[in-house]
């Protein structure tokens, strides 16, 4: 197998407030390969953008890394200065964002925004970056691309800024791109477009990407593996198919029961009862056992890390032989 593009080790993510410290995210852990997509899923507040955030180091002040380690083709990077870590963002690591605003230059026109990155980056001439430009615009979908790359950002729809967003991350073929809800504001059939654009670049490229969606219909067209995280930490983790088809987690199997099915009628949804816990109020034992149907003593006092259940690995102390034996004796004692 080769080398991991991006290891995140033990990631731990702290807010200092007057009443103490909050903790964002608590012992994360993934990889991502080249060429692979690892989509990342889970309700709001389960953590997802706060671990790109942290990846990409633009994590919102007071917001700090407290424990763990990133590294990038083996180097660690959230120990980086600002300004060594701004040089990697963009070359190394592209970015795409929910909400293009944040990204584009209202000043400047897309051409010049896609120029200026890729001969920072490349070292191109002013003729051939240009062209490149025009040429990653027609590729995101972009009409008439040779007309609108000197537009302005207020000049495109929300879904076409989306789209130049895109661009701009990809046009410095980084290693690693992290894409944190990239086809939110983009319409079905653009949606497919987009995906089959970042598959095949993670495929011809050996690019890495980490995908944050809630779309779990992008998580199964375009990963290989899933994380489901759940108030900061990964409740289980695997391929894709396996993770959608047979999950492990509770909490897995909830979000899995609340997609529609295709192929037949339903006159209600399952869903998950309670709400994701405050950073605040976050329980002891396993977070999710406040709302899990299967909570038994050990859940509620002891915090399970990942455990392997086949193909995937699931923080559920189900899966533990300690408690399988314990629950085994119990009914033979029944």
């Amino acid at each position: 197998m080769p080398a991991p593009i991006l290891e995140v080790r033990d990631l731990r993510v702290e807010f200092p407030t007057r009443r103490g410290r909050l903790t964002a995210l608590d012992g994360v852990s993934f990889d991502i390969a080249p060429g692979e997509v690892l989509g990342v899923v889970g309700e709001s507040g389960a953590g997802k953008s706060m671990t790109g955030a942290a990846i990409i180091g633009l994590l919102e002040p007071p917001g700090r890394i407290a424990g763990g380690e990133i590294l990038l083709n083996g180097r660690r990077i959230d120990t980086l200065p600002y300004e060594q870590m701004r040089r990697i963002r963009g070359k190394e690591i592209g970015a795409i964002f929910q909400d293009p605003l944040t990204t584009l230059n209202p000043l400047y026109t897309i051409g010049r925004q896609l120029v200026e990155t890729m001969q920072t980056h490349l070292g191109l001439s002013d003729r051939e970056a240009r062209q490149r430009a025009i040429g990653w615009l027609e590729m995101v979908g972009i009409p008439a691309a040779a007309q609108r790359v000197d537009s302005y950002p207020h000049e495109f729809s929300g879904g076409m800024r989306q789209r130049v967003v895109i661009a701009l991350a990809l046009c410095a073929e980084p290693r690693l791109i992290v894409a944190d809800e990239p086809t939110t504001a983009l319409d079905v059939s653009v949606q497919a477009q987009v995906i089959a654009l970042l598959k095949s670049l993670a495929r011809e490229k050996g690019t890495a990407m980490m995908l944050v969606t809630h779309d779990m219909g992008v998580i199964a067209e375009t990963a290989d593996r899933v994380a489901v995280m759940y108030a900061g930490r990964i409740a289980e983790i695997g391929p894709v198919r396996a993770v959608v088809k047979a999950p492990k987690h509770p909490y897995s199997v909830g979000l899995m029961s609340s997609i529609p099915p295709l192929d037949r009628k339903v006159d209600h949804l399952a869903g998950i009862e309670g709400a994701m816990p405050r950073l605040s109020a976050i329980p002891q034992g396993c977070a999710f056992n406040p709302r899990c149907p299967h909570v038994f003593g050990r859940c509620r006092v002891e915090r399970p890390e990942l455990i392997g259940t086949g193909t995937t690995r699931a923080a559920c102390w189900l899966y533990d032989p300690a408690s399988e034996k314990r629950a085994a004796e119990a009914v033979q004692h029944g």
